[in-house]
């Protein structure tokens, strides 16, 4: 391993050490995007899951699902907006959920969706809605929560004041790098955004009760960025950090 690698494990060993000194312990969550159906990728996400005990909350696009998705699923299952279709207009950065769709349409749209989500998924449905890019309009998480949905994640620190009736919690360490190679972004640059995160939380410049979330797209990891999977999960369980589950996350109080 280079040396930037050895010093990243360091760090985040360092500052783990740091939150179990002070007699608080880390939580991670883990969130993978973009699923449809059990291809290759899909299921080797399930079987390290297994393997590793750390709960997968997997983001599945409803409307592109395969009933297939969920046969022999130990996993959760959150929504991945409806069609993952990009309506933003031209020139402007990509949602799904653009200002100029009318809020009822956003509104039906979100509940057919998550009908046949909930048909397929079963009891592994977590109603959480993890919108594709990240990206929805805050000014109806209000009416999500009045229609029954218990979650929202994006990507980033949550926002400092959220509705009533919904938890957010989002993601903050994301190990692909999209402004450039579409990769993996390498055990230094995810090791460090974890680290800076949890240090974030302990000196209260974040929110020290949101876990720190992982974030991974199973149709772009090679080889690197599995074996980096495997030993963060077996190395982090070692330290003592707790990874949760989406029901457990998404049903207490934060």
């Amino acid at each position: 391993m280079a040396r930037g690698g050895r010093v990243s494990w360091a760090a985040l060993g360092e500052e783990i050490s740091r939150w179990r000194d002070a007699g608080r312990k880390v939580e991670f969550w883990w969130r993978d995007d973009d699923a449809t159906a059990p291809t290759a990728a899909v299921r080797k996400l399930l079987q390290l899951s297994k393997e590793t005990r750390v709960p997968l909350a997997l983001a599945v696009v409803p409307l592109g699902a395969q009933a297939q998705l969920f046969d022999d699923f130990e996993a959760q299952a959150l929504m991945h907006g409806t069609d993952h279709r990009n309506r933003a207009a031209s020139g402007a950065k990509k949602t799904e959920f653009p200002e100029g769709e009318p809020d009822d349409a956003v509104l039906e749209r979100l509940a057919r969706a998550r009908t046949y989500l909930e048909a397929l998924a079963g009891a592994a449905f977590v109603p959480v809605l993890a919108p594709p890019w990240n990206r929805f309009r805050r000014e109806l998480l209000p009416a999500l929560a009045a229609s029954g949905w218990r979650g929202f994640s994006a990507y980033g620190p949550r926002d400092a004041v959220r509705p009533a009736g919904i938890t957010q919690v989002n993601t903050h360490v994301d190990i692909i790098d999209w402004r450039g190679t579409r990769a993996f972004c390498g055990e230094e640059a995810a090791l460090a955004a974890a680290a800076r995160h949890l240090a974030a939380r302990r000196a209260g410049v974040a929110d020290a009760a949101e876990p720190t979330g992982w974030l991974t797209h199973h149709e772009l990891h090679e080889r690197s960025a599995w074996n980096f999977l495997e030993r963060l999960f077996e190395r982090t369980r070692h330290l003592g950090a707790q990874w949760l589950d989406a029901s457990t996350i998404f049903t207490s109080a934060r």
